[in-house]
């Protein structure tokens, strides 16, 4: 199997903190809202500047972010619809699956 990096479970992990989603208190994980897949496709470099698409982010613990992904596993349409915190919650299978991680322990 191969290797993910240096400190790939540790990324997991990450630093205990707020899910900006589901409100729980996990280890967090940084969302890009434009994922860094597309950073370079001409699309985003006419639309948006490199500082919004390297900052944009939002911390979320490991199954909202996973859920996010699952749902929405096109990075371009993630980058395109998707990229405010706002706009992932006005989806209706983001919403509801965010509703149903915020009842997990």
């Amino acid at each position: 199997m191969p290797r993910k990096g240096k400190n790939y479970t540790d990324r997991l992990r990450g630093p205990k903190g707020e899910c900006e989603l589901c409100h729980r208190t996990k280890p967090l994980t940084e969302h890009h809202l434009i994922p860094r897949a597309v950073h370079r496709k001409n699309y985003f470099v006419k639309n948006f500047t490199k500082e919004d698409m390297t900052h944009r982010r939002i911390s979320i613990c490991r199954a909202c972010h996973k859920g996010i992904h699952r749902l929405i596993p096109d990075e371009k349409e993630l980058a395109r619809d998707y990229n405010t915190k706002e706009k992932l919650l006005a989806d209706e299978r983001i919403r509801r699956h965010v509703e149903w991680v915020a009842k997990q322990r």
